[in-house]
């Protein structure tokens, strides 16, 4: 059973309860790091949790909600191993799997609805890293993260 980490701050709690209900409706096992309520919180705070979730192992990926997503995203990726990207629509959240080997999704309670944030899970619990071509490139992200530089 594949076992993802989700978060959100106060502008993607409804949204983030939906998406974990629909997860577990999929059959997957989804844990969850709040914020837990709708008083005003830090998103970063939220990411970092996941993040470091996700980068120590023990989950298949994140999911990450706040207004737009982008915030998340830039805290996440603060993360050693983590790639997270932030998406708007499925056909991004399929190539940052594919391509990009995701390890976290972002992505806005108030950019995108409840449907098409369903069909965002979808592409990137339902798609894999391809590797090939695309494995040079991302070690060459891992390099950057390392290094500093390539």
């Amino acid at each position: 059973m594949k076992v993802y980490a989700i978060g959100s701050d106060h502008a993607g709690y409804e949204m983030r309860l939906q998406i974990k209900a629909y997860l577990e409706s999929r059959g997957f096992s989804v844990e969850d790091f709040g914020t837990f309520d709708r008083e005003k919180s830090n998103y970063p705070e939220i990411a970092d949790v996941v993040a470091n979730k996700v980068a120590a192992g023990g989950y298949d990926g994140g999911i990450l909600i706040c207004g737009t997503g982008i915030g998340m995203s830039l805290a996440a990726n603060k993360v050693k191993g983590i790639r997270a990207a932030c998406v708007s629509e499925p056909y991004s959240a399929m190539m940052s799997r594919e391509h990009n080997n995701a390890n976290i999704i972002c992505f806005g309670a108030r950019v995108v609805g409840i449907e098409t944030a369903k069909m965002i899970v979808d592409a990137f619990t339902d798609h894999e890293f391809l590797g090939g071509r695309h494995a040079l490139r991302v070690d060459m992200i891992s390099k950057i993260e390392k290094e500093g530089h390539l």
